[in-house]
């Protein structure tokens, strides 16, 4: 996997001296993926944001399950509120999201097809019950075709609140630890 020093030239500290600016954005339903968000901002610092839909999922967990397979089935991007950030001011961009019907949320499909990642570094992180990233990775590829796609971190949406050593690890090995 290529770290960003790797894609930079840089070392592990010229990465974070050359890094402008670092976003961690995410979209989270029940939390889990939001707590992940939290321990990456907290290690690597930058902005961070939430993707909110316009049309706001049920609360309840079988409703949820059920459109969030008809909208990955049928390719729907739903619509998501204005984030106050323009993509050109960072260099490396965390993009989580739960694993939903083996990719990622729609909501998240949004925001990356909203934007151009030319020359952006993505650190996917996903969490997930089992299933990992399955097809996200490549579906990144496709959308972000530009970008250069870091090594991602999955963890299970039942252990996302115990998971900062992961996460630290994750971000020393990117070359990214503040």
């Amino acid at each position: 996997m290529l770290t960003f020093a790797a894609m930079t030239g840089a070392t592990g500290a010229d990465a974070q001296e050359d890094a402008k600016k670092i976003l961690t954005v995410y979209f989270s339903h029940g939390g889990n993926t939001k707590a992940v968000a939290e321990m990456i901002n907290e290690t690597v610092g930058g902005d961070i944001l939430r993707i909110e839909t316009r049309k706001p999922y049920p609360t309840e967990y079988r409703e949820v399950v059920d459109r969030a397979k008809k909208e990955v089935e049928a390719g729907y991007r739903p619509e998501i509120e204005d984030l106050p950030i323009d993509i050109d001011d960072y260099d490396v961009i965390f993009v989580g999201s739960p694993c939903w019907w083996y990719t990622m949320a729609p909501a998240v499909t949004t925001f990356l097809s909203s934007h151009d990642f030319k020359g952006k570094a993505i650190a996917p992180f996903m969490t997930h019950e089992g299933s990992r990233f399955a097809r996200t990775l490549d579906d990144i590829r496709k959308m972000c075709p530009d970008a250069v796609l870091l090594e991602g971190f999955t963890v299970r949406g039942s252990k996302a609140r115990e998971t900062m050593p992961d996460v630290r690890e994750w971000i020393e090995r990117l070359g990214l630890k503040r």
